[in-house]
């Protein structure tokens, strides 16, 4: 059953992840990777949410758990493209632009995870 959790909701992030950058790209514009970094901060919201709010709760079946945190939250999160977009910004020369992404998504994504750690522990 986790296997079948892990694929759906990895889909489901996946299509999440690709709707939610598109959107923040066609608002934003794409001088930054706002759209990486909008994945970032809404998924590390998400997942410091989820898990503390389901380890402190029975809400949640440990393989939804699973298939949410890890399929979902796996399939939506991109710190991967955030890394490559940085290594293209650092080889472009654009050092104050990698710079600000770095410092953005790294910052503003574990603030985001206090937050949900928070909000999960205020329920």
């Amino acid at each position: 059953m986790k296997i079948l959790y892990l694929g759906i909701f990895g889909g489901l992030g996946c299509v999440a992840r690709y709707m939610v950058s598109g959107w923040v790209y066609n608002i934003a514009g794409k001088s930054l990777p706002y759209g990486t970094l909008a994945v970032n901060v809404i998924g590390s919201l998400l997942l410091g949410l989820i898990m503390e709010g389901s380890l402190r709760s029975t809400m949640l079946s440990p393989e939804l758990r699973f298939g949410i945190t890890v399929g979902f939250m796996g399939g939506f999160t991109t710190f991967s493209t955030f890394s490559y977009e940085t290594v293209r910004l650092l080889e472009e020369g654009s050092l104050v632009t990698a710079g600000a992404n770095i410092l953005l998504n790294v910052t503003v994504c574990v603030a985001a995870a206090l937050i949900g750690i928070y909000l999960a522990r205020q329920m």
